[in-house]
């Protein structure tokens, strides 16, 4: 999602990354669905070959949020982000997490943190490791869809709300957010190496190491796991289902790490015994 599983990149780009594509159709209806990145190097090349085609066939374009949704996001952040009362991170964090959490704060302005919720503070530093690897969300997959969808007058569509993707993570019970911040803390001091072996799994469209990278991070939390990707995923492969009974071919482009593994849309979808067929 784009403030937390950011999925971006870091040091030279691919020249010609080929990110994995599925497609579910019937006789009528093609359902295109893109993993995504939401920042990446500048001037990554994604979207050639059958991108390309997709893009220009396709009638729609469904993401996580639509433009509108994403232009909310910050004002939607600033509404539930603070705490009731305010906790030091001294209280929260301990050790290596501490050490971590003040470095990555030292590298720019600092985040406000003793005043923000556990899962905002998170979410902040997630973004400025995004920053320290010199990455651009302008140069992200959902950016330059958008870019151009909206020079062929074609529509763009969101999946949720700013809103109810935020309140995915203020509704986790004070433990589950605890433990993600500490987990997000301890690990910071590699964030850059780790997102960078993410991005060129993703450009070569490696999805076993997709997989296993991001189980690693996120099955640490099992109650996470379920909120920010599993119930998402069944959600959105009921949507898959529902658009199938009209005609016509859609782009759907989300988080690449919604599409790989056994609760990936695509295995929901294919369980529900609909024809996908990986096309990149």
């Amino acid at each position: 999602m784009p403030f937390l599983l950011a999925a971006c990149g870091t040091g030279e780009p691919t020249p010609k990354a080929r990110p994995a594509m599925w497609l579910v159709a019937d006789d009528d209806t093609r359902i295109y669905l893109l993993g995504t990145m939401h920042a990446l190097p500048r001037g990554t090349d994604w979207d050639g070959d059958k991108i390309k085609a997709a893009i220009g066939s396709a009638d729609e374009l469904v993401m996580e949020l639509s433009p509108a949704q994403l232009a909310a996001a910050g004002a939607e952040f600033q509404k539930l982000a603070p705490r009731s009362t305010p906790l030091a991170i001294d209280a929260r964090l301990r050790g290596k997490a501490l050490a971590n959490y003040r470095a990555l704060e030292d590298s720019g302005k600092g985040f406000g943190g003793d005043t923000l919720d556990d899962w905002a503070v998170m979410v902040l530093m997630g973004q400025r490791v995004a920053q320290d690897a010199d990455l651009s969300g302008s140069d992200g997959v959902e950016s330059g869809l958008t870019r151009q969808f909206q020079a062929a007058g074609k529509p763009i569509a969101g999946l949720e709300t700013a809103r109810t993707q935020l309140m995915l993570f203020e509704t986790l019970d004070a433990p589950t957010q605890r433990a993600l911040l500490t987990r997000a803390a301890e690990g910071a001091d590699d964030a850059v190496e780790e997102i960078s072996a993410l991005t060129a799994a993703w450009s070569r469209g490696d999805i076993a190491t997709l997989e296993r990278m991001i189980n690693e991070d996120v099955d640490a939390v099992p109650a996470a796991r379920r909120a920010i990707i599993t119930d998402r995923n069944r959600r959105w492969s009921a949507w898959v289902q529902k658009r199938m009974a009209r005609p016509g071919t859609v782009l759907m482009a989300v988080g690449a790490g919604h599409l790989v593994g056994s609760d990936g849309v695509p295995a929901m979808l294919a369980a529900q015994k609909m024809t996908v067929t990986r096309v990149q």
